[in-house]
């Protein structure tokens, strides 16, 4: 929540919906969280994928009785 301030999620959860100012306050709070979450999602997509173990016994083996 570091680019979305306090103040706009105070703003936005305490608008009137009902007036100019309650709606932008909603809408900038929306376009907010999106842009936050579509930096996450590229944060995560960028991340290396591990190589799958492919010999030894961690990783390779499942113990279906524990």
């Amino acid at each position: 929540m570091d680019s979305i301030t306090g103040a706009t999620v105070a703003n936005a959860s305490s608008a009137d919906l009902g007036t100019v100012q309650g709606s932008a306050a909603v809408s900038v709070l929306k376009k907010a969280l999106h842009q936050q979450a579509s930096s996450v999602a590229q944060l995560i997509q960028s991340l290396p994928q591990p190589p799958l173990a492919t010999s030894g016994p961690v990783g390779t083996q499942v113990n279906t009785f524990a």
